[in-house]
């Protein structure tokens, strides 16, 4: 694969069901291939190659929704260094753009304009020591306005997950400086429970629910 091609999964439009963006309409961009096995993982199917398409390509499929926002994910979109190149010309196109990794990898070399939406893998994930520490030391390094380019995303699943993730705001007091939204795995927690968990601990975090999974079949692909 040259580095003017890319393994895609698919491109679709459809709302932005998670992160500070949520409830906006936005053209989706979904990187083959991942590898790191996070037990629960809703997009398996992303393991798969896909097909192979020309930057170019892939910029002209994702503009024609003409949405607000464009994100690129995965799968792990960093696996693929030309993801770089894509994400630099749909800036230099005046494009919002997204990525959300799963923070296994470094988002050092990531475009300054690109919004970083960083998962934090908790303990059920059966990841959780595959974070990469280093996007929390980039997220604080940073100075404004590129500061405003990180957010973090943690999924809860069991008292557990929550207890790790309450404890890893505190350490890094991420709260006081970004956004952290905090969400349930679907089907294996219930909202109202870490609502109730949140609201009691005071916790300085924005819960979310995968809107998509709501308007849609949660099975369903490409939206």
């Amino acid at each position: 694969m040259s580095a003017e091609t890319l393994h895609i999964s698919e491109i679709f439009h459809s709302i932005q069901g998670e992160s500070s963006f949520a409830g906006w309409p936005c053209a989706f961009i979904r990187l083959a291939r991942c590898g790191h096995g996070c037990i629960g993982c809703d997009t398996a199917y992303a393991e798969r190659d896909g097909v192979t398409l020309e930057i170019e390509e892939v910029i002209q499929k994702a503009i024609a929704f003409q949405a607000p926002f464009i994100e690129v994910t995965g799968g792990e979109p960093l696996l693929q260094p030309a993801v770089h190149g894509l994400m630099r010309q749909l800036c230099n196109l005046d494009k919002k753009v997204l990525l959300e990794t799963g923070g296994f990898l470094s988002v050092g070399e990531v475009d300054q304009r690109v919004h970083k939406i960083i998962d934090l893998k908790a303990p059920s994930s059966g990841v959780c020591d595959q974070n990469n520490p280093e996007n929390i030391e980039l997220a604080l390094a940073a100075e404004p306005p590129h500061r405003h380019t990180f957010e973090f995303k943690i999924v809860i699943a069991s008292k557990e997950d929550y207890k790790w993730a309450t404890s890893l705001l505190h350490q890094y007091q991420l709260s006081s400086s970004f956004t952290v939204m905090m969400g349930v795995a679907f089907g294996k927690l219930e909202p109202a429970e870490l609502a109730e968990w949140m609201l009691r601990d005071r916790l300085q975090a924005r819960m979310q629910l995968q809107l998509h999974k709501y308007i849609w079949d949660p099975g369903l692909r490409g939206v």
